[in-house]
């Protein structure tokens, strides 16, 4: 088991930042690629970003690239969601998962073995 703990979430206006940390415990953590969805209300849960096991590679949705960055610190057992020049649609629960494989379908849920409970990212205009 693999527990996940997101924090960072809060209130932003357009065009400022936050960082969203996402703590694991339990299984080692350096054997799990990394993800990171959001949901919106009334809307299906999206992919935001992947990061590989050890880092060397990460993905993104097309709808934050160049504006987030996800990176990883394995001695600390955190994955990190750094979000710049927030917009009002990034207004979401987001949330950290993990899966073991490392597959190629990271941008879809199924994979992913563990989630966190979710923390709520709100933009204002």
């Amino acid at each position: 088991q693999v527990q996940l703990v997101e924090s960072g979430g809060g209130l932003v206006q357009a065009g400022g930042s936050l960082r969203l940390s996402c703590a694991a415990s339990g299984r080692t953590f350096s054997d799990y690629s990394m993800g990171w969805f959001r949901q919106a209300p009334g809307k299906e849960r999206a992919f935001v970003a992947h990061i590989t096991w050890r880092g060397r590679r990460t993905y993104y949705a097309d709808s934050v690239k160049g504006r987030f960055t996800i990176s990883r610190d394995n001695a600390n057992n955190t994955v990190y969601l750094q979000m710049n020049s927030l917009k009002p649609e990034d207004t979401a629960v987001y949330s950290c998962a993990a899966e073991k494989y490392d597959t190629i379908w990271y941008f879809r849920p199924d994979p992913y073995d563990y989630w966190g409970q979710g923390t709520q990212v709100t933009v204002s205009s």
